[in-house]
């Protein structure tokens, strides 16, 4: 097998005049960039790119998971999109605990498995693709999805990364017809391996030819459903034809001159924003790149907002979320860094789950028009619960994971609620007419990756490609600091004398960065190193 540990290739900052497309996977960038020169804008192409993934990166994403938009469009307006699902309406904790319960559990001491039924959630997808093109796009659906239609139905080779994330499907998938969907002669695709996906090219084109509602009020829905209930779970039809997208309005800060957009809860923005100001106090961007001192004071501010995110951040709409991005309260949080590290914090998670080291994808765009868009899908954990609607080719997410079954924890189940969300793209004005989309997928690693790159832009003055190739570390949920191999010599072994229990992490385990600027009319874009990243402009 191929070590996809390893990258050395060089890589540029990539400029174009008519439009930038930056994404983990070559062919769902080209699809992406195909869509601009056919007159789509930014918002198209971000469809297009997503659905493609959806087929050539299908270990990260799919429909049956969930997308968010953060952007600035051509004329001035910063938003956001979410479509995000919630628990089924029958899904109480007490009926799940019974069915989650096995021989040697109690129900009351049941905890919320990783995977299988009860771990689905509403699946946002479809509907917010369709939104995002209806209210913000200027082509139709079935237009945007016809790259990925083919791609499915006509095939495609696979790539190195997404060769070696698919093994876990064979593991995974029990069922025959999910393994019938996603496996071949039983076994994951090998890298240059050409696959098709006949399932999911035909779910695909009746979305294309119906529209969303032929997932969430059709037959597709109705096979979703069917597969959730045959396994114990709750989803019904009634969930998915309720489904709604939603436009937030952002949360914000500033940072060293720049202004920084993230979403609010239930998704971990205010984490990013929170470490940005708790950062900013203690001057962590004015340390030398190449100390440990920077490294320790950014990672013990990502600390502390770790400890406040993963205790308050849940759905609004049940839980009040204090304002965690508010400056005066970084303040306060900045009083208890000092040389050491901070032994011990109560970090906590969500809840166990595997959000941790999730996988995602994230795609951003560019158009001359002045249009800059992040746009992130996700099952949460590869192929997700398990679960495949059958004759859709439709894996189900298993974001429910997240949630807690303890009746007196801000992220318990509840009927309708949506679950902690890792994914968070992001907005920053970097001047008066400089605009970038960005983020960097992968689980906690999210909040820890915008601060990283945003601050190597920013603070050390680094070109794009360069801000998203320098060595990365990571704060982990059994409080370990990891870092790269490849970091500035000498700075593990300082960071242990701080305090700090310091391991080596692989790179895939630090994220998948992409980035597109739109300075002054100027397009340029980066991708990320450790994955089969690309960047398509014209």
């Amino acid at each position: 097998m191929e070590d996809i540990d390893a990258f050395g290739s060089r890589r540029s900052t990539v400029y174009g005049s008519r439009g930038v497309v930056a994404t983990s996977q070559p062919l769902a960038a080209e699809a992406g960039r195909d869509v601009l020169r056919e007159g789509g804008n930014a918002f198209d192409a971000a469809v297009a790119t997503a659905a493609a993934l959806n087929v050539v990166e299908p270990t990260s994403t799919g429909l049956g998971g969930d997308v968010f938009a953060l952007y600035r469009t051509a004329d001035g307006d910063v938003g956001a999109m979410r479509a995000c699902g919630g628990a089924p309406e029958n899904a109480t904790r007490e009926r799940v605990r019974e069915a989650v319960a096995d021989g040697d559990t109690e129900s009351a001491a049941a905890e919320m498995p990783d995977t299988g039924p009860h771990t689905v959630t509403v699946p946002g997808t479809a509907r917010g693709w369709e939104a995002t093109v209806d209210r913000l796009g200027r082509k139709s659906l079935d237009a945007v999805l016809q790259p990925a239609i083919d791609y499915a139905l006509e095939g495609y080779p696979v790539s190195e990364v997404v060769s070696a994330q698919w093994q876990h499907a064979e593991d995974l998938f029990t069922d025959e017809h999910a393994r019938e969907a996603w496996l071949f002669d039983g076994e994951a695709p090998t890298t240059g391996q050409t696959v098709r996906l006949p399932d999911l090219g035909r779910s695909l084109e009746r979305i294309a030819e119906g529209g969303a509602d032929a997932l969430y009020e059709g037959e597709i829905g109705e096979a979703i459903a069917a597969e959730v209930q045959e396994k114990g779970g709750f989803l019904s039809t009634d969930d998915l034809a309720a489904f709604e997208v939603e436009w937030p309005d952002p949360v914000s800060t500033t940072y060293n001159g720049t202004e920084v957009f993230e979403l609010p809860p239930n998704n971990q923005g205010l984490l990013a924003l929170e470490a940005l100001n708790i950062a900013a106090e203690v001057d962590a961007g004015v340390a030398d790149y190449e100390s440990a001192e920077r490294v320790h004071r950014f990672a013990e501010a990502m600390k502390l907002a770790f400890v406040d995110g993963h205790r308050y951040v849940t759905d609004p709409s049940y839980e009040q979320v204090p304002d965690l991005a508010a400056k005066e309260y970084a303040r306060e949080r900045a009083e208890a860094i000092g040389e050491q590290a901070i032994e011990d914090p109560d970090v906590g998670v969500p809840n166990a789950g595997d959000a941790e080291d999730a996988d995602t994808v994230l795609l951003c765009v560019a158009d001359e028009a002045g249009n800059v868009v992040s746009y992130i899908n996700s099952r949460f954990a590869g192929f997700g619960s398990g679960l495949v609607a059958e004759g859709t080719g439709i894996a189900l997410q298993n974001r429910g994971s997240s949630f807690s079954l303890d009746d007196d924890h801000p992220n318990r189940l509840e009927p309708g609620k949506r679950p902690f969300h890792t994914l968070v793209p992001a907005v920053t004005r970097l001047g008066e007419d400089d605009w970038a989309a960005f983020g960097v997928m992968g689980g906690y690693m999210q909040p820890q990756g915008h601060v990283q790159v945003l601050s190597n832009i920013v603070d050390y003055d680094m070109p794009l490609q360069a801000a998203l190739d320098a060595p990365r570390w990571r704060y982990r949920e059994d409080g370990t600091l990891a870092v790269e191999e490849r970091i500035h010599d000498g700075v593990a072994t300082d960071l242990v004398r701080r305090g700090h229990d310091v391991r080596i992490g692989v790179p895939l385990r630090f994220g998948g960065a992409q980035i597109v600027r739109n300075d002054g009319g100027t397009l340029s874009s980066a991708t990320e190193p450790r994955k089969d990243g690309h960047v398509a402009s014209y």
